[in-house]
Order: C-alpha cells, then sequence, then structure tokens
C-alpha cells in the first residue's frame, strides 16, 4: 500500500473507531464504501487494494460532507516541493557563506570549509557507530534532530487544529497518533535522505560561490594563529587535505614556505588558487560523493518503505472489512428459545452483529423455538458455508440446564461444530421490573450456573440491553466471546 492509500484508510480507520455511535460516519455510509470498493477491484484482487481503494471511496464521500476533516488529512500528506526548496536552500546558503576570510584574504585554520569536513567527519563516525550497533541494520530513526524533524513532518509534532471539523473531537487525536507510528519509520529515510543530499548541495554551494568570486577577484591565502607554530599547521594541514593530496597528486607546500604567509608577515599571504583547488578536492571527497552515495540509499529506503506502508492487515479492523470481501458476507442465524424479540431488540441485535460481522453480513431471523422444543433443531446443519448462529435468550425466563442448555447444544450441533453465540437479552426485564443493578447482577448469576458446562464450549452468555445497547462495549464482548467459541 502507497504513502496517500495508507494515510486514507488510517483516516477512515479513526473515523470508524472513534466513532462509535456512527452519527458522522453511518452504517449505510460502511456499507457502501465496502460495496464500491468490492465492485471496484473485482474478484481476486488483493487484500491491500480492496482496503486502499475502500478508503477513497471514504474519502470522496466524506469530502462534501466534513471538507475541515479532509483538508486535515490532505494536509497530513508529503508535498514533493519541500524536497525541492531544502535543496534550493542548501545550496543556496553555501554560495552565500563562501565569506572564509576577511576582505579577500582566505586564513587556511579558519574557513566554513574546515568546520564543514568537521562536521561531516563526525556525522560519518556516528552512523557508523550506530550501524555497528544494529548489526548493519538500517536505523528506523535517529539522533534528536532527526527524530524532531520525523515528528513535524509525520503528524505527531503538530497542533491539532479542529475548526470547520464536523468529526468527533476525539478523531483527530487518533488519526494523528495512528499516522505519525505507521509513518515514522519513512519519514525517518525520508529526513535522511533530505539532510544527507542537503549537506551535499551546501558543500558544492561553497565551492560554486568560491570559483565564481574568484573569477572576478583574487583571492590571498594565508593562516594566523595565537597557539600554533608553522611546523604544527603543516602536520594539520597534511592530515585536513590528505584527500586532496592523493586526488589531485600535489605536495604540500614545506614548513619555510607556509611560516612565509603567515598573516603579519611581510610579504603576507599569496594567490589562493592552488588552495582553493585543494580545498575543493576535499569537499568532494570527504562530503559531495560520501553524503550523495548515503543520500541515494536513504531514498532507495524511503521508496522500499513507502510502498509498503500498512503492510500488515491483522488488525480486527481490517480482519471485518475483507471478511465479506475475501469470504463472503457473514451469515448469522438469529433462533430465539422462548422469546419473541420486540422491534426494539430487533433492531439494536442487526445493528450490533453487522457492527462485529460487517456492513454486509446477512441475518436471517428463524421462527422462535417453544420452551421444550430443542429436540426439533435439524441436527447437522441447516445452512451452507461456515455460518454463525445466535442463541437469543430473554432474562426473564428461568434458567435450566436442560432446557437452555440443551438448546445451545442442539443449536451447536445444528451448525456443524460452527461458532455459536449466546446472548441473553435484558430488555424485557429492564422493561417489567426496577432495573436494580444487583438484582440484575443476581439474575445474571443464576445464568452463568445453570450454563457453567457451556464454558468449556466458549459458550459463556453475554448480557446485553438490546433495546438500547452500548454497542462499543457490546461489540468487544462479543468479540472476546468468539475468540473461544468453536
Amino acid at each position: 500500500m502507497n504513502e496517500r492509500d495508507a494515510l486514507l484508510t488510517t483516516a477512515v480507520r479513526a473515523v470508524e473507531t472513534v466513532d462509535g455511535d456512527r452519527q458522522s460516519w453511518t452504517d449505510e455510509d460502511r456499507s457502501w464504501s465496502s460495496q464500491a470498493a468490492a465492485e471496484a477491484v473485482g474478484e481476486g484482487a488483493r487484500a491491500a487494494d480492496f482496503i486502499a481503494c475502500r478508503a477513497r471511496f471514504a474519502l470522496d464521500r466524506l469530502r462534501p460532507r466534513d471538507p475541515g476533516f479532509v483538508r486535515v488529512v490532505d494536509g497530513l500528506l508529503w508535498r514533493g516541493w519541500i524536497a525541492a526548496l531544502v535543496m534550493v536552500l542548501s545550496f543556496a546558503a553555501g554560495v552565500l557563506i563562501d565569506r572564509i576570510g576577511s576582505g579577500q584574504n582566505i586564513n587556511l585554520l579558519a574557513p566554513p570549509v574546515l568546520g564543514l569536513l568537521a562536521w561531516n567527519v563526525a556525522v560519518y563516525l556516528l552512523l557508523l557507530v550506530n550501524s555497528l550497533r544494529r548489526g548493519g541494520k538500517p536505523a528506523r530513526q535517529a539522533g534528536p534532530v532527526r527524530r524532531a524533524l520525523v515528528a513535524g513532518l509525520a503528524g505527531s509534532g503538530r497542533r491539532l487544529r479542529q475548526r470547520g471539523v464536523a468529526m468527533p473531537a476525539a478523531v483527530l487525536p487518533r488519526l494523528l497518533g495512528d499516522w505519525s507510528q505507521i509513518a515514522a519509520p519513512l519519514y525517518a529515510a525520508r529526513v535522511a535522505r533530505l539532510l544527507h543530499f542537503a549537506a551535499a548541495l551546501f558543500a558544492a554551494g561553497i565551492l560554486s560561490g568560491l570559483y565564481l568570486r574568484g573569477l572576478a577577484f583574487e583571492y590571498r591565502a594565508g593562516w594566523e594563529s595565537t597557539f600554533l607554530d608553522a611546523e604544527t599547521v603543516h602536520r594539520l594541514l597534511s592530515v585536513l587535505l590528505a584527500p586532496a593530496l592523493w586526488l589531485t597528486g600535489s605536495l604540500l607546500p614545506d614548513v619555510d614556505r607556509l611560516a612565509a604567509i603567515r598573516f603579519g608577515v611581510l610579504p603576507a599571504t599569496e594567490n589562493a588558487a592552488p588552495w582553493l583547488h585543494l580545498l575543493a578536492a576535499t569537499l568532494f571527497i570527504v562530503v559531495i560523493v560520501p553524503r550523495s552515495v548515503l543520500g541515494i540509499a536513504s531514498g532507495l529506503l524511503e521508496r522500499h518503505r513507502r510502498a509498503r506502508l500498512l503492510g500488515d492487515l491483522g488488525d480486527p479492523y481490517f480482519q471485518r472489512l475483507l471478511h465479506g470481501y475475501l469470504a463472503g458476507p457473514a451469515q448469522l442465524t438469529v433462533i430465539p428459545y422462548s422469546y419473541h424479540p420486540a422491534p426494539a431488540t430487533t433492531t439494536g441485535l442487526q445493528r450490533l452483529l453487522r457492527r462485529v460481522f460487517g456492513d454486509n453480513a446477512q441475518l436471517t431471523w428463524a421462527t422462535p423455538v417453544s420452551y421444550g422444543g430443542e429436540e426439533t433443531l435439524p441436527a447437522g446443519g441447516h445452512r451452507e458455508g461456515h455460518g454463525l448462529s445466535v442463541a437469543l435468550f430473554s432474562l426473564l425466563a428461568t434458567p435450566e440446564r436442560e432446557t437452555q442448555g440443551a438448546f445451545v447444544r442442539a443449536v451447536r450441533a445444528m451448525g456443524n461444530g460452527g461458532p455459536v453465540l449466546v446472548l441473553v437479552d435484558e430488555a424485557p426485564w429492564r422493561a417489567r421490573f426496577d432495573p436494580d443493578p444487583r438484582r440484575i447482577e443476581q439474575r445474571r448469576a443464576a445464568w452463568r450456573s445453570e450454563l457453567a458446562d457451556l464454558a468449556e464450549l466458549g459458550l459463556t452468555p453475554v448480557f446485553l440491553d438490546l433495546a438500547q445497547a452500548d454497542l462499543n462495549a457490546a461489540q468487544d464482548e462479543i468479540e472476546r466471546r468468539l475468540e473461544g467459541s468453536a
């Protein structure tokens, strides 16, 4: 999944995860997005393609409804012009900073060239040490400068501006938190690429400025120091300019010649052209070439990571979306036992099951089984494929192992060992009696006790007020129960 699709998918997941009441993004919206994406990608497409296509349809549907939120999402996309601007500014800064001495004099011990050399050598040593610590594996993030840049560019360091956003307030923090975590490895490689190429262009700018000004003005080279004598300076320059001396085949002037161009000695300085060539060759070998190679390597790593964002779709959110596309709509059969659900209960259960099993879940209501009629259920399966059976009870009923327990076992046998969900609706109890939490908990305890032998099969009952269920809590409870259902 590429960067843009990963961002859109993260945005839609934040909306669908946080908007539990489904006011901003309804069940109809979710179902439409899934169906449109399935039709667009066709059968046999990769799971990631379906998820990404669904996110694009969802954002297009949200754009006229909540343009403020869509602007926030669009603002998190990487802008290619940022890299171009950084490159131009780096080169321009190098051109403008070439004032390496007073007037047109070049101090061989104090130009920005030597500071740039020292800085880059320090960077190489730090990269080497970190690489050895990681066993040669590429870093996902580096020092504090890179971490700060990654946080800012990936979104975690941004201030939230919710003006004009109709989504619930918790959606934006969830989006920024998820995206900054997902995109951090990508932005670590991206920032490394920018910094390496910026350093190379900064050095190239310094050299360009020196040579351009050298065409119109004569630079004079010399040196001065409070603590160093000519012999020490000779040894220092022999080390600093060693790469350039090797590349050009030149020889460093001897100690006497260096002593002769010390500032304050007459005649002071000499034409700086040979020294400029040595400095240029040194920057080319020590800065421009290595930084360019590191920038190319970081760019390849960035490209690799950009094409593989959100590669793991094992999250329950993605699995619910993929179930209807890869395996077809979930087949759900609700079988009430000695209970005729009210319309509010029917509507509440439909919303809940579609939330758990996907918007395309196909829900069938079986004829309620009369008390003691569990033996009338057909054994060996009543449907094709792998569906789920919901044994629905009323909390008003008196639980008995020989009746309700036997009914659950019969439902399980009817489904060929497929998943079974045991739901106990509290709505009738709350409508008839005072909803005292203590009495309700006592009633729940009685049900758990009578159906305790079913716990070994992962069939522990779930207690819900289906007429006004807390859908978020109910969804979590059902998913936990299904994990142990066999």
